[in-house]
C-alpha cells in the first residue's frame, strides 16, 4: 500500500512541475508494489524500485530529449518547397524567369549568375527570396 501512495506522490510533482522523472519513479514505485504484492520483501521491494527507476530514467529520458531537440520533420510553407523540382517555361537566369513549381507559376533566378535554364528543363529549388525561387 506504501508503494502505491508513493507512486500517487510522486505522480503530483510530475504534474505540477512537468519533469518526466517523477513519472518515471512512480512507476519504479508501482513496480516495488507489484513485487510487494508478490510476496517479495522489503529489500527487493527497494531493488526492483530502484531497477525500474534507473532504467526508465537510463533509457527513456536521452530518447525523450532527443526527440524533444529534434526540428519538425513536416516542412510547410517555403520551407516545404526548398529542395523540390520545377519545370522552367520561361528562360530562367541571374536577371529571373518563370518556372513551375509545385503546381504554381514562381518567378525565379539562376544562383549562378553564368548559368541560363531553358524552357522545358528540370530546376531544383535551393531558397525562396521573397516571390522568387532561386534554382540550380
Amino acid at each position: 500500500m506504501w508503494w502505491l501512495i508513493a507512486a500517487v506522490g510522486l505522480g503530483i510533482p510530475l504534474v505540477v512541475t512537468a519533469l518526466p522523472e517523477f513519472g518515471m519513479l512512480a512507476v519504479g514505485a508501482v513496480a516495488g508494489a507489484v513485487t510487494a504484492g508478490l510476496g517479495g520483501g522489503a529489500i527487493p521491494q527497494f531493488i526492483v524500485f530502484a531497477a525500474v527507476s534507473v532504467a526508465l530514467i537510463a533509457v527513456v529520458r536521452p530518447i525523450a530529449n532527443r526527440h524533444r531537440h529534434q526540428s519538425p520533420r513536416l516542412a510547410s510553407g517555403i520551407d516545404a518547397l526548398r529542395g523540390k523540382s520545377a519545370t522552367v517555361l520561361e528562360r530562367v537566369d541571374a536577371d529571373g524567369g518563370r518556372i513551375k513549381l509545385a503546381g504554381e507559376v514562381w518567378s525565379a533566378r539562376a544562383l549562378d549568375t553564368d548559368q541560363v535554364y531553358e524552357p522545358g528543363r528540370q530546376v531544383d529549388v535551393v531558397e525562396i527570396e521573397g516571390a522568387t525561387a532561386v534554382v540550380i
